[in-house]
């Protein structure tokens, strides 16, 4: 005899409880008042708010009128939370490879998370799993991680000046990061004990740094096109979960009478939070010198086999690897494990690119040195990790960073970015700005701005803060241009680890909380913050001191927001100092 599904066990049953009882019996409602479980005939527990729902192995119940219900019967799985889903998040199989085929945290399907031994992780064949800190479904999605691939990017610095990372432990067991790649012949090991920050200087990776001239004070002309660096990104790991900034580059003196007059700083985000969808933001060309120095976009690949497509916004010339990129035009490239793309436009700006892979990528945006805004004295490299589509957000604020002629905050330059067309934004306080973006990739340029102000905005947008070169106004004649971007209000956190460098003359935090949230810095309360508007946000702008060797703790009874710079002689550097990296669904 054929056994019934589960909808037609159901059926009967009800039926036959509606002749013996003459009584109704509404579609797909459970026996026995508050349910009995289909498969087993054990009793569910009570039915109390309507709404709820549970599965009964592949049967999605919803509570209606206090009697368990059935909602519908995936073809797949069932999850309490998500309904019918492909698979349960947190399930997963370890393959001959000693991968874990793992369900994604949404339940729509598997990925394949390599257990690096390297970052202490194995595969739990009982589980299904990688196991250890440094798994995907221990780490979340922050700044905070154990994969990363420290990337040069073009600057006219000299070569006596070294590319670094520094490498902050946040777990409170002791780290051992290996390095490798990139310009390095060996791989190297760092142990960085818990709290602590280990800065590793790196030899440049010469494709990358893109400079072929000569020169007293810097190194020169940039080359003429990009470059396509096989295996030149630095692949860096951890067995704890630690945070990396890349600085370019470190040092701004050698301690005597060179300075290096072109620095900036990025914060690196782990591979687990990378995607394949994003917007760049770059800076003009800069013709004041003659080949015009490039506006550039850098794009690393975590994973062999990656098809990036690029639709850029300025044209840039091809060789050393690299194609030619065309206005409006997409190209594609492939990419293996550790390549590294970098793109130079020295007729237009790379701004507004679009950047899509099949697998997860990394985009690094700048100049190889320019002024800010062009006509002011003098120039400096740029550079910022963009953030990816899905993590950015409409609601932002813009405080402006200090130096200490000007304390409450000095001009800048803002750029904002729409990630689709037709965006319309709105200031608090007003600002003399546009308020419509037409098309995906265009973007406000806004020179000269002062005060903090909140953004809102009806699609998702990136959000650019440059500081002015040193003789622009307002600047003190402190520091040079550097690059960060706005953190998204939906991605502050209640608690940071970030670094601030110790070799550099000062450095600051702008921490933005909503109002009224306590918020401690090394251990001591901040006050004094600012109304930003009818926000709900304040800003204050704090000059750090030492910290440990330049790490610095922050905490909150809310969450907020920090963006770290400092200044040294004819130089400054600046960077998001830390955020969650969650997906913002799209409004």
């Amino acid at each position: 005899m054929r056994s019934l599904s589960s909808s037609s066990r159901l059926a009967a049953v009800c039926l036959l409880a509606c002749l013996t009882f003459i009584a109704a019996c509404g579609p797909g409602a459970l026996p026995n008042g508050n349910g009995t479980r289909i498969d087993s005939g054990t009793p569910l527990p009570p039915c109390i708010v309507d709404g709820v729902t549970r599965c009964d192995g592949k049967t999605l119940l919803v509570c209606r009128g206090g009697a368990w219900t059935e909602q519908q019967v995936c073809a797949m799985e069932c999850d309490a939370a998500r309904g019918c889903v492909s698979c349960l998040p947190g399930s997963g199989v370890c393959n001959s490879a000693g991968e874990s085929q793992r369900c994604l945290p949404d339940g729509s399907g598997f990925e394949i998370e390599a257990c690096d031994s390297v970052q202490g992780s194995m595969c739990d064949f009982k589980a299904g799993v990688c196991t250890g800190p440094c798994s995907r479904n221990s780490l979340g999605t922050s700044y905070i991680g154990c994969e990363y691939f420290p990337t040069v990017t073009g600057n006219t610095v000299l070569d006596t000046f070294q590319f670094a990372v520094a490498i902050s432990n946040t777990s409170s067991t002791p780290a051992q990061v290996t390095i490798e790649d990139g310009a390095l012949g060996a791989p190297i090991t760092v142990n960085v004990a818990p709290g602590d920050v280990s800065v590793q200087r790196l030899p440049w990776v010469a494709a990358l740094k893109a400079c072929v001239g000569g020169g007293g004070t810097e190194c020169g002309s940039p080359q003429n096109t990009g470059a396509l660096a096989v295996r030149g990104a630095y692949h860096l790991r951890s067995t704890q979960p630690v945070t990396v900034y890349q600085f370019n580059p470190l040092d701004y003196t050698d301690g005597g009478f060179s300075f290096s007059y072109t620095n900036d700083a990025a914060l690196l985000l782990p591979t687990n939070v990378w995607t394949g969808n994003y917007v760049g933001a770059a800076y003009q060309a800069w013709s004041f010198v003659s080949p015009a120095w490039p506006s550039q976009l850098t794009i690393t690949a975590a994973e062999d086999g990656t098809t990036v497509g690029v639709n850029a916004r300025a044209a840039a010339p091809g060789g050393l690897g690299s194609p030619a990129f065309n206005v409006g035009v997409p190209q594609s490239v492939m990419l293996n494990k550790g390549d590294a793309l970098q793109i130079l436009s020295t007729s237009g700006d790379l701004t507004g690119s679009v950047v899509q892979a099949n697998k997860r990528v990394q985009v690094i945006g700048g100049h190889y040195c320019t002024q800010m805004p062009h006509g002011f004295f003098a120039c400096d490299h740029i550079e910022e990790t963009m953030f990816p589509i899905e993590t950015l957000s409409t609601r932002y604020i813009v405080s402006m960073p200090a130096v200490p002629s000007n304390p409450q905050g000095r001009e800048q330059v803002v750029r904002i970015i729409a990630t689709q067309g037709d965006t319309t934004l709105v200031y608090d306080p007003p600002q003399s700005l546009p308020t419509n973006l037409s098309a995906t990739g265009s973007f406000i340029d806004a020179p000269h701005l002062t005060g903090d102000f909140h953004i809102t905005a009806n699609h998702k947008i990136l959000v650019v803060q440059y500081m002015e070169s040193q003789e622009a106004p307002g600047s003190g004649g402190t520091g040079d241009p550097a690059m960060t971007l706005a953190v998204a209000t939906d991605q502050y956190r209640q608690s940071y680890l970030f670094h601030a460098p110790t070799n550099y003359e000062t450095n600051y935090v702008n921490v933005t909380a909503p109002t009224g949230a306590t918020v401690m810095l090394d251990g001591a309360p901040l006050g004094g913050f600012s109304p930003v508007g009818g926000s709900g946000f304040g800003v204050v702008r704090v000059q750090l001191g030492p910290g440990m060797n330049g790490n610095h703790t922050m905490s909150g009874d809310a969450p907020f927001g920090i963006s770290v710079y400092g200044y040294g002689q004819y130089t400054s550097y600046w960077y998001p100092g830390g955020l969650d990296l969650a997906t913002v669904p799209i409004e």
